[in-house]
Protein backbone atom coordinates (compact mmCIF):
# COMPACT_ATOMS: atom_id res chain seq x y z
CA UNK A 1 0.00 0.00 0.00
CA UNK A 2 1.31 3.44 -0.67
CA UNK A 3 0.65 6.18 1.46
CA UNK A 4 1.86 9.68 1.26
CA UNK A 5 0.92 13.46 2.20
CA UNK A 6 0.57 14.87 -1.27
CA UNK A 7 -2.47 14.81 -3.40
CA UNK A 8 -0.91 12.77 -6.39
CA UNK A 9 2.02 10.27 -6.59
CA UNK A 10 4.49 10.92 -9.84
CA UNK A 11 4.44 8.41 -11.94
CA UNK A 12 1.27 6.78 -10.89
CA UNK A 13 -2.25 7.37 -12.88
CA UNK A 14 -5.34 7.73 -10.32
CA UNK A 15 -7.86 5.44 -11.90
CA UNK A 16 -10.58 5.24 -9.34
CA UNK A 17 -11.27 6.89 -6.46
CA UNK A 18 -12.93 5.21 -3.75
CA UNK A 19 -13.83 7.69 -0.84
CA UNK A 20 -12.47 8.85 2.49
CA UNK A 21 -10.90 6.68 5.16
CA UNK A 22 -10.02 6.90 8.57
CA UNK A 23 -8.33 5.27 11.58
CA UNK A 24 -8.24 6.49 14.90
CA UNK A 25 -7.10 5.73 18.52
CA UNK A 26 -7.71 7.39 22.21
CA UNK A 27 -4.79 7.31 24.63
CA UNK A 28 -5.20 8.48 28.60
CA UNK A 29 -2.14 8.89 30.05
CA UNK A 30 -0.04 6.77 33.01
CA UNK A 31 0.53 7.40 35.97
CA UNK A 32 3.94 7.13 36.03
CA UNK A 33 4.84 8.88 33.35
CA UNK A 34 2.92 11.91 34.38
CA UNK A 35 5.74 11.66 37.63
CA UNK A 36 8.47 11.07 35.32
CA UNK A 37 7.12 14.10 33.22
CA UNK A 38 6.49 16.48 36.58
CA UNK A 39 10.23 15.94 37.21
CA UNK A 40 11.75 16.58 33.66
CA UNK A 41 8.87 19.91 33.82
CA UNK A 42 12.10 20.78 36.85
CA UNK A 43 15.08 20.07 34.71
CA UNK A 44 13.94 20.23 30.87
CA UNK A 45 14.44 17.97 28.20
CA UNK A 46 12.51 15.54 26.35
CA UNK A 47 9.27 13.52 27.33
CA UNK A 48 10.15 10.02 26.06
CA UNK A 49 7.42 8.55 27.67
CA UNK A 50 5.04 10.64 25.97
CA UNK A 51 7.01 10.45 22.71
CA UNK A 52 6.27 6.79 22.33
CA UNK A 53 3.04 7.12 23.07
CA UNK A 54 2.41 9.27 20.38
CA UNK A 55 4.75 7.15 18.15
CA UNK A 56 2.13 3.63 19.02
CA UNK A 57 -0.83 5.91 18.85
CA UNK A 58 0.31 7.32 15.36
CA UNK A 59 1.45 3.77 14.33
CA UNK A 60 -2.28 2.02 15.18
CA UNK A 61 -4.24 5.06 13.77
CA UNK A 62 -2.57 4.78 10.67
CA UNK A 63 -2.82 0.82 10.50
CA UNK A 64 -6.85 1.54 11.05
CA UNK A 65 -7.20 3.47 8.15
CA UNK A 66 -5.03 1.62 6.16
CA UNK A 67 -7.01 -1.72 7.00
CA UNK A 68 -9.81 0.57 6.21
CA UNK A 69 -8.44 1.02 2.49
CA UNK A 70 -7.78 -2.45 1.66
CA UNK A 71 -11.78 -3.04 2.40
CA UNK A 72 -12.52 -1.02 -0.03
CA UNK A 73 -10.11 -2.40 -2.25
CA UNK A 74 -7.68 0.32 -2.89
CA UNK A 75 -3.74 0.19 -3.36
CA UNK A 76 -2.92 3.40 -2.41
CA UNK A 77 -4.27 6.33 0.44
CA UNK A 78 -3.28 10.22 -0.95
CA UNK A 79 -3.28 13.21 1.08
CA UNK A 80 -3.13 11.70 4.19
CA UNK A 81 -3.19 13.81 7.27
CA UNK A 82 -2.42 13.42 11.36
CA UNK A 83 -4.40 15.62 13.76
CA UNK A 84 -5.07 15.20 17.85
CA UNK A 85 -7.83 16.51 20.05
CA UNK A 86 -8.78 15.82 23.83
CA UNK A 87 -11.42 13.79 24.78
CA UNK A 88 -11.00 14.36 28.43
CA UNK A 89 -8.44 15.38 30.87
CA UNK A 90 -5.77 12.78 31.06
CA UNK A 91 -7.17 11.20 27.03
CA UNK A 92 -6.39 12.37 23.55
CA UNK A 93 -7.25 11.34 20.20
CA UNK A 94 -5.54 10.65 17.54
CA UNK A 95 -7.38 10.62 14.08
CA UNK A 96 -5.63 9.58 10.89
CA UNK A 97 -7.49 10.04 7.61
CA UNK A 98 -6.98 10.18 3.64
CA UNK A 99 -8.14 9.27 0.19
CA UNK A 100 -8.48 5.59 -0.81
CA UNK A 101 -7.56 5.67 -4.26
CA UNK A 102 -6.47 2.75 -7.06
CA UNK A 103 -3.06 3.72 -8.77
CA UNK A 104 -1.54 2.43 -11.43
CA UNK A 105 2.01 2.93 -12.84
CA UNK A 106 2.00 5.62 -16.24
Amino acid sequence: MIVVNTETLPGYRINEVKGLVQGNTIRAKHVGRDMMAGLKNLVGGELKGYTELLVEARRQALERMLAQAEQLGANAVVNVRFTTSAVTQGAAELYAYGTAVVVEEE
